[in-house]
């Protein structure tokens, strides 16, 4: 049975780790991996006094934040008391514009791996009248549906308004006969993807890009996909055309890893990665912006209707969590995808002490030969691309520009 992830204060002392967070562990060495979620804000800042305030006045109801990693056990462990000060800190980036250097910090700032939980909160003050707010843990510990769900309960002045969980459904045959072919293939032999192989110097760096969610939706209703389609389809054309200028040749299609949420119902503030992933090949090849998205709405219908989510989520479950685990880094590494592709709807906009926030980023560090990490963050009316490269990768600062002008691409015609 689960464990009762309520608010009656009856939490498990201890929980084991899940396949995938044994996996995280070891495809980094033990190592935290940063994961951030950042909520950017206009008007006047809160004082850090208020933001610790409203951190210990919701800590000890959202259940997560009351666990630790403790690695050598493979377990989650409850921790009774929270010392807000040690967890909530504040930082000044005056000339931070675009929210950029807020996230190299986020990355780059050492994460606590002593007998804490494995979370933080900042206060960013970055130019006259902006700052932004960051909810930031381990993502051996949570996934960025997690993290999104433990961000409102801590910081928004009201609870409601997050993505709806999972509801578990049977796969089709077709679903699990292509998650088993997934796991076999991840044996073989790495798959070519020049833009994305070669060195790696575990440095990085992270860019931006916003463009309004209603603009997603529309191109998505013209063409019969979804957001995400249109994320997909634009992100393919950006690679085609950032390779092509760098080597005048077309790129191979483009293995990436779609993270994909299996949270569900009463585990929104559970311990873990409660997540799966489906590998997918971006047509780069593709000259044409408008058949790339057809051919994107085509192997992404395929992964709804063959209910892929919820046949790895089979498979991992009914495997040894050792053996789930081996497969699971095998499924994420570098040899094998560019790099994971997200998208995460936050639903309404996050409001803090009466100010909502105006754009939302949630994004990850790069691990295991991963030298590029992509996410889309819809939050209200507007979405934002994030890219977090390794430094090797010189150029792929002009990845967002490149995406938003696929999306022109896309609106024409």
């Amino acid at each position: 049975m689960r464990p009762d992830f309520g608010t009656d204060g009856r939490l498990p002392s201890a929980l084991p780790m899940g396949t995938v967070d044994v996996a995280f562990h070891l495809a980094t060495g033990g190592d935290p991996v940063p994961l951030a979620f950042t909520f950017g804000f206009e008007g006047r800042a809160p004082t850090l006094d208020s933001v610790r305030a409203r951190v210990a006045e919701r800590v000890h109801r959202v259940p997560t934040l009351r666990y630790r990693i403790a690695r050598d056990r493979g377990k989650f462990r409850r921790v009774d008391r929270i010392a807000v000060d040690r967890h909530v800190h504040e930082a000044w980036l005056p000339e931070d514009t675009d929210g950029s250097a807020t996230s190299r910090l986020m990355l780059s700032r050492p994460m606590n791996t002593d007998d804490r939980p494995p979370w933080d909160v900042w206060l960013v003050h970055g130019p006259a009248d902006r700052h932004t707010l960051v909810y930031r843990t381990d993502h051996t510990f949570q996934d960025g549906m997690g993290a999104a769900y433990t961000a409102r309960a801590l910081l928004g002045d009201h609870p409601e308004g997050g993505p709806a969980p999972q509801r578990p459904a049977r796969p089709t045959a077709q679903g699990l006969a292509d998650a088993l072919g997934e796991v076999v293939s991840a044996f073989r032999a790495p798959t070519p993807k020049p833009a994305f192989d070669g060195a790696f110097t575990g440095r990085v760096d992270v860019c931006h890009a916003d463009t309004p969610l209603p603009r997603l939706r529309a191109i998505a209703r013209a063409h019969g996909g979804t957001v995400t389609d249109v994320y997909l389809a634009a992100l393919s054309h950006a690679v085609r055309t950032w390779y092509l200028k760098d080597t005048g040749s077309a790129h191979p299609p483009l293995p990436v890893s779609i993270p994909m949420s299996v949270r569900a119902p009463g585990e929104e503030f559970a311990p873990g990665n409660r997540m799966v992933t489906a590998r997918l090949l971006l047509p780069c090849e593709e000259e044409s912006p408008q058949r790339t998205l057809a051919r994107v709405v085509a192997r992404t219908g395929r992964l709804r209707e063959s209910r892929r989510r919820d046949a790895m989520r089979l498979l991992l479950s009914a495997a040894p969590r050792s053996l789930g685990a081996t497969v699971g880094t095998r499924l994420v590494r570098g040899a094998f995808v560019a790099g994971p592709v997200s998208s995460v709807n936050f639903g309404t906009a996050l409001v803090h002490q009466g100010i909502a926030a105006r754009r939302a980023a949630v994004f990850a560090g790069v691990a295991s030969g991963i030298r590029c990490v992509t996410t889309l963050t819809s939050q209200h009316d507007t979405a934002c691309l994030t890219v977090v490269h390794d430094e090797a990768l010189a150029t792929a600062d002009e990845l967002p520009d490149l995406w938003l002008a696929a999306l022109l691409e896309l609106e024409r015609p």
